[in-house]
């Protein structure tokens, strides 16, 4: 059974619009879910939540959405309104009567850990401790699938190892999954299982972290050389003063039949910006 199973999910909104998009997020791992500002992240999960319509088919927990399906999961997005007005004591109270599994304790555990102050209103909180009451939150629920949107977005180094840190204990479990959108590539790189990278409403690519990491490469040459090897090891290419660039597959093979060519490691980000600004051969 996978945690998400996306299929053919569409969605319009005028100017904009998710085409086509199937992926899944396999249980018992961490997907990141990458693209730039306006990509499509945000409408992907307020699909997968329910918040508005769309066209496809998306399955969660093995389930259609559902009010017990919903009971699973913990989710912190930007916009989901939390009264400015709730002190952690407030907030225990009301959250037990909406989750049936509430963790009133771990909850404690949880904002203690973060040095959140039971006395003060979250109003008052810095933007850092505003992210991790609501990550607290989601987590006390104590559900299966956790999804967060930007949940370390702006956030010092320091909370956000804490973030990650909890991230992982929360892995711990094997039934446990995360879908996890993030600009923040390294720390993708760091917890994640698997990269779904969406682009102007798009599917680019999901695929397995490793294997993407293992697989793709960047080309350093003349276009010369470039024009030597086979079209499909190159995905994009991109033209500097003095040489090219270009972003390939199977880098091991290829290394093997040219081994002078100069072929770099890669990271996430390096794949985004070649989808996004580079060209086709």
């Amino acid at each position: 059974m996978e945690a998400i199973e996306i299929k053919n999910l569409s969605k319009s909104y005028g100017d904009f619009a998710l085409k086509d998009i199937s992926f899944t997020v396999p249980k018992g791992a961490v997907t990141g879910l990458i693209g730039a500002n306006g990509a499509g992240k945000t409408t992907i999960i307020k699909c997968i939540l329910g918040m508005i319509n769309y066209k496809g088919d998306i399955r969660v927990l093995g389930e259609d959405l559902k009010d017990s399906v919903k009971d699973r999961i913990g989710f912190l997005l930007e916009d989901v309104f939390i009264s400015n007005y709730l002190n952690l004591n407030e907030t225990d109270k009301i959250f037990s009567k909406i989750y049936s599994n509430w963790d009133s304790a771990y909850f404690k555990y949880l904002t203690s850990k973060f040095d959140l102050p039971n006395d003060k209103i979250n109003q008052k909180f810095s933007k850092g401790m505003k992210m991790e009451y609501k990550i607290a939150i989601a987590l006390s629920s104590k559900p299966e699938l956790l999804i967060f949107d930007e949940p370390t977005g702006g956030l010092d180094p320091v909370v956000r190892s804490d973030i990650l840190d909890i991230f992982l204990e929360f892995m711990e479990d094997e039934n446990h999954s995360i879908l996890l959108s993030s600009h923040i590539t390294e720390d993708l790189e760091k917890i994640a299982d698997y990269i779904t990278y969406i682009d102007k409403g798009s599917l680019i690519l999901s695929e397995e972290k490793y294997n993407l990491l293992e697989s793709y490469g960047i080309l350093k040459c003349s276009k010369d050389d470039l024009l030597k090897v086979p079209k499909e090891y190159i995905l994009k290419y991109r033209e500097e003063k003095y040489y090219l660039e270009a972003l390939i597959k199977d880098k091991k093979l290829l290394k093997s039949k040219f081994p002078d060519l100069v072929i770099d490691n890669i990271g996430i980000d390096d794949i985004m910006v070649f989808y996004s600004k580079g060209e086709n051969l």
